[in-house]
């Protein structure tokens, strides 16, 4: 019986989304079409080197993966539906200089397939650093991370309607009402199998322009953001709501009397369902961060698209998720 209302709660949860219709042909990004047949979606973050503890010894030179092996070892997770990238959060030039490489590595590995169909096996999707402080620097960083083949950008920490205005509009080509320049393609079409006019055409907004290849999500983790979540959540173009449950947890920390950190699990948890709600009032998918412990309780509430760590846990997770959703082989 349990298995049954679960599964029940994901089809009806699983997206209560809307957009689009179900397409008839296999678009070039899986992650859209898995969401316009209202089907929850898994990925995983690009696995990176290990960093060396600070003051404790360098890591041996053989354990340093190059971008290109990295790449490689992102794209043999059969079963996630997107790589996840988050290194451009913070220092984004320093983020950019690496990711670069493993984007390339990633399409020369067999990032786009064209048997039977022109298809992305796992379109990258990136974090880019918060718009509200420079949106002119945040839309150029944006047309950069394009230009390398991206299909999906990730805002973080969007507070304002407005904020994630004028990063769907840097996605967008002036043609189509946007502030990315006409010709402002990067090595984007060679990569996606295309001439310059074919990838003008594709690399626009979804769900805004239902053919559009290119999609967003927007993380919501302050209060300030919740204060405004109904508005994010109306924006026209938005792709996936999230909230930010692991600054959130932050947020809601407080340092008692003794020093000692204290979480109130509660309001975290309020905040979380308080997106989620906005989620389903507007049919946008929501998303979740989610792991092993919680991924089924998380798709039970009506998430439905999932960053998970790379590592064994995270491909538990991710076989979880397939488990209760129904999908038991790469896009299904």
């Amino acid at each position: 019986m349990r298995s049954a209302l679960l599964l029940t709660a994901v089809a009806a949860g699983a997206l209560s989304l809307a957009g689009a219709p179900v397409e008839a042909q296999p678009r070039l990004n899986p992650v859209i079409e898995l969401l316009a047949a209202k089907k929850p979606v898994f990925g995983l973050y690009a696995p990176a080197n290990r960093r060396a503890r600070p003051g404790g010894p360098p890591l041996p030179a053989d354990s340093v993966k190059s971008p290109a092996a990295l790449a490689r070892e992102a794209l043999g997770a059969t079963t996630s539906d997107y790589i996840f990238d988050g290194s451009m959060e913070g220092n984004f030039d320093a983020g950019f200089a690496s990711f670069a490489p493993f984007a390339a590595g990633a399409f020369e590995a067999g990032l786009l397939q064209t048997s039977p169909a022109k298809r992305l096996k796992a379109p990258l999707f990136v974090k880019t650093p918060g718009i509200a402080t420079d949106v002119k620097l945040a839309q150029e960083r944006i047309i950069k991370q394009l230009g390398l083949g991206a299909s999906g950008i990730v805002f973080v920490d969007v507070e304002s309607a407005d904020e994630l205005k004028a990063g769907i509009a840097a996605m967008r080509f002036a043609s189509n009402g946007g502030v990315r320049p006409n010709n402002a393609h990067g090595d984007a079409p060679k990569r996606w199998g295309m001439t310059d006019g074919e990838y003008h055409q594709a690399a626009d907004v979804w769900p805004i322009n239902p053919k559009g290849e290119l999609m967003n999500f927007a993380i919501v983790e302050s209060k300030v953001g919740l204060a405004n979540v109904r508005e994010i959540a109306q924006v026209p173009g938005i792709g996936v709501l999230f909230p930010g449950a692991g600054t959130l947890r932050g947020v809601y920390s407080t340092t008692g009397a003794n020093g000692q950190r204290v979480f109130d699990e509660a309001a975290w948890e309020a905040a979380i369902q308080q997106v989620l709600a906005a989620c389903k009032e507007f049919s946008v998918p929501c998303g979740y961060p989610a792991g092993e412990a919680d991924i089924e309780k998380r798709m039970q509430q009506g998430f439905s698209v999932f960053v998970i760590g790379w590592g064994e846990s995270g491909f538990k997770a991710v076989d979880i998720g397939r488990r209760v959703s129904g999908r038991a082989h790469a896009h299904d």
